[in-house]
């Protein structure tokens, strides 16, 4: 019979929740997580998404770069990532010739593809002191994101450039990444990692798209983003095995409805198959978005920043051939794939989109998990050639499908194919697999589908817009705590949250720790 008080009640069992779950459950304190699902990994799980195939997608997110080693030591986790050779590639047409910007780990080759597409070197000298730069901020920032949150002045002296604060702190990004690059395929790379997730223009005033760019160049301490091996939900299910071994119960079909709280003890109701029960708790985390947490609370809740992305997952019998033959698919595939990301095309597809319109070149990116890591498809498919593709839409807002989301689906994933076909030498059609019933092998999720299906509120994928990495009025010692001091935020939108990193749920800990 299940103990019915404990030191802790973590409700959400995704990357965060679980992190928190294993943290305190070495520390010796009783800890209960629910989930509401028959499983646990959130949005960070690996499944078979095609019927009767055998591959194993990452089927929400699928990339690692804010993940701490440190959390990944201290909690002995069997997780491994892998690098990728490739950055980006990004085609273009140029002079009449189909050709395109390859960014490799390889500085010499990267220099000589910047030659050819531009015609001397300047973009890729200016590309150096850029990334430079931000090389320098990951550096210095990266590490304040476990420990207790920095104040603005603390943060901008811990940074030491106050070009570097100016730029990616102060000012809209669009005004360094017009100043430092010419070439208008150029700017739009740079630009790609300030819109992930994120509705905005380049000089949006409210700078969530510099939030949004700091997050995804600051991981690990220099911004690579590798591929998880077994997928994503290897790391939940590594996650899961150390909560479980330190002691933690973990407790599925389990859906919180209410906390009851008096600062001091707390009471958390949650429905089961077999009805309603009520668990008492000294704390409760809340890895659920804020939206969620004042439901439970019965507090009001906060509005919800929309989501904007397409999510699509594919398995391919093999690699598409290229219009552009000076690259191999499996280089050009093997880092993130740029599509419609120049820059004005993204400015285009932005002013669309907020005008309520389908953008007419949907941008997005894609890349082939299984060519870095193979395991995830199994013996015959790895054996027969078979490869997966993860693309990820831009400038896609919740709004464009509130009236008919399976209409605007269909319409934005047959435009943001043809944006992919129109850089092939072959349609995306004709190398797509087929499952069991014969069905080609593509699902496309929107924001409502995320919504529908993660409880994100408006398909956000960071549960609110992203904060800067340092302490506000309301931000508190850690960024995790509300207005009840023993219930605690270990979701993505806690301050420093967002993207697949346990950091909140390792900092929602250390605040109970210090309790």
């Amino acid at each position: 019979m299940r103990t019915t008080s404990y030191d802790a009640v973590i409700v959400g069992g995704g990357h965060n929740g679980l992190t928190a779950a294993a943290y305190l459950a070495r520390a010796g304190r009783s800890v209960l997580v629910l989930e509401r699902l028959d499983r646990t990994g959130g949005a960070a799980v690996s499944t078979q998404a095609f019927a009767g195939v055998d591959a194993r997608l990452s089927r929400y997110s699928y990339l690692v770069s804010l993940l701490p080693q440190k959390i990944v030591d201290d909690l002995g986790l069997r997780f491994a990532v892998r690098k990728r050779e490739v950055s980006s590639y990004t085609p273009t047409r140029r002079g009449g010739r189909d050709t395109g910007l390859l960014v490799e780990r390889s500085a010499a080759a990267t220099r000589e593809s910047f030659a050819r597409l531009t015609g001397d070197d300047r973009e890729f000298e200016a590309w150096q002191r850029f990334y430079g730069s931000t090389q320098r901020l990951a550096e210095r920032v990266f590490p304040t994101l476990t420990e207790p949150l920095p104040s603005r002045g603390e943060l901008r002296e811990r940074i030491g450039d106050a070009a570097a604060w100016e730029a990616f702190f102060e000012r809209p990004l669009g005004e360094i990444v017009e100043a430092t690059f010419a070439d208008d395929l150029v700017r739009g790379v740079v630009l790609t990692d300030g819109l992930i997730g994120t509705f905005a223009s380049a000089h949006d005033p409210s700078l969530r798209q510099n939030r949004c760019f700091l997050y995804h160049v600051i991981g690990g301490g220099t911004g690579d983003w590798d591929v998880p091996v077994g997928g994503m939900g290897a790391l939940t299910d590594a996650l899961a095995g150390a909560a479980r071994t330190a002691g933690a119960e973990l407790a599925t079909g389990c859906e919180a409805t209410a906390i009851a709280t008096d600062g001091r003890t707390a009471e958390v109701t949650y429905r089961t198959a077999d009805g309603e029960a009520t668990v008492a708790a000294r704390h409760v985390l809340v890895g659920a978005s804020p939206q969620a947490l004042a439901e439970l609370l019965g507090d009001p809740a906060p509005e919800p920043a929309e989501g904007a992305q397409l999510k699509v997952n594919m398995l391919l019998r093999r690699l598409p051939r290229l219009k552009d033959r000076d690259v191999d698919p499996r280089q050009a595939f093997a880092g993130t794939f740029h599509i419609a990301e120049d820059y004005g095309q993204l400015e285009t597809a932005y002013r669309q989109a907020a005008a309520g319109e389908l953008p007419q070149a949907p941008p997005s990116e894609i890349y082939c998990h299984s060519l870095t890591d193979p395991s995830i498809l199994g013996a015959d498919l790895v054996r027969d050639g078979y490869q997966t593709l993860t693309l990820f839409g831009l400038h896609a807002p919740a709004r464009l499908f509130a009236a008919d989301n399976d209409s605007a689906r269909d319409a934005l994933l047959k435009a943001t194919v043809a944006q992919l076909d129109a850089v092939l030498d072959e349609p995306l059609a004709d190398v797509l697999a087929t499952d069991a019933d014969g069905r080609p092998c593509i699902e496309a999720k929107t924001p409502l589908d995320l919504e529908r299906d993660l409880r994100l509120p408006g398909g956000n994928i960071f549960h609110r817009d992203l904060s800067f990495p340092y302490a506000s009025e309301q931000a508190g010692r850690w960024g995790v705590e509300t207005a009840h001091s023993n219930v605690l935020l270990c979701g993505a939108g806690a301050v420093r949250g967002g993207g697949v990193s346990g950091i909140p749920g390792h900092n929602a800990a250390m605040a109970v720790l210090e309790a």
